[in-house]
């Protein structure tokens, strides 16, 4: 017997929407925050990602090239442009590690501490409008993206 126009099929599957897509929510948040960024770091002279390799940097002074990649998740061929740049802003040192001549090891200069002392991202605090909930998300989101990595890395579990 055919169904009316009306009736809904049981097991007709749920339309795909994007704005279900947690990995969307996610992406495109990350445009959002990129766009946000931008007027602030373009007044420094930065971009995103030679800010947030600061910011790292901040954490611990004398970090490898290859322990500050891993931080960033970031290619050395990727990273190494970045850092080129921000020495040439002064900014940052780069030098050999006299213990191992293999590795680079970077440090910020006072310029650079100086720089991250202004705390250029935070005039985001009000735009991002999560209050009192923040650490819960950025927790959240920061398990989200290793539990992904997990995943990868253990294929099959």
């Amino acid at each position: 017997m055919p169904m009316s126009k009306t009736a809904k099929q049981p097991d007709a599957p749920a339309p795909r929407k994007l704005s279900n897509f947690l990995c969307f929510a996610i992406y495109s948040a990350n445009l959002a925050f990129g766009r946000a960024y931008k007027p602030i770091l373009d007044a420094l002279g930065l971009t995103y990602t030679q800010y947030i390799a600061m910011v790292a940097l901040s954490e611990e002074d004398g970090q490898t090239v290859s322990m500050l990649g891993e931080k960033l998740f970031l290619e050395s061929n990727t990273l190494t442009p970045i850092l080129k740049k921000l020495e040439s802003s002064g900014f940052i040192t780069r030098h050999r590690d006299p213990a191992d001549e293999r590795q680079v090891r970077v440090s910020l200069t006072p310029a650079g501490r100086n720089l991250l002392e202004t705390d250029p991202g935070s005039a985001l605090t009000d735009a991002i409008g999560l209050g009192d909930e923040f650490p819960v998300v950025q927790q959240s989101v920061a398990r989200l993206r290793d539990n992904l990595l997990r995943a990868q890395a253990e294929p099959g579990k």
